[in-house]
């Protein structure tokens, strides 16, 4: 079974790919995600339409400064080409993310991306 920071660096690939599928095989059926800056998402299929429509809307890429583990939890640190920061926090379950928390600014990525600022 891969270890917690295994798990995050091919949830970072298949992100970096844009490529919803690879995503989800890697979370639990009733999933958290909760990026602080939105309501938290709950479930597989919540957190598929969730990527799915952040993808159509914006060009993501997550570029890995760190990656720490920590028992269950693995702390993934960011950056993008645009120059935003933030950091992701994973619980990882047998395997499989249970429960995600992410901490961005939330106004520039709306502006870098061109994007209604709410």
């Amino acid at each position: 079974m891969l270890r917690p920071k295994e798990i995050i660096c091919k949830w970072v690939d298949a992100f970096n790919s844009h490529d919803v599928e690879a995503m989800m095989e890697l979370y639990h059926d009733n999933a958290v995600n909760h990026q602080v800056a939105n309501a938290p998402v709950t479930g597989k299929e919540a957190i598929r339409e969730m990527f799915a429509a952040e993808f159509a809307v914006a060009d993501m890429t997550a570029i890995v400064e760190n990656i720490f583990e920590d028992g269950q939890w693995a702390i993934l640190e960011w950056r993008d080409p645009l120059g935003l920061r933030g950091c992701g926090f994973f619980q990882v379950v047998n395997g499989k993310i249970l429960f995600q928390r992410g901490y961005w600014d939330k106004l520039s990525f709306l502006k870098q991306h061109n994007l209604p600022v709410e």
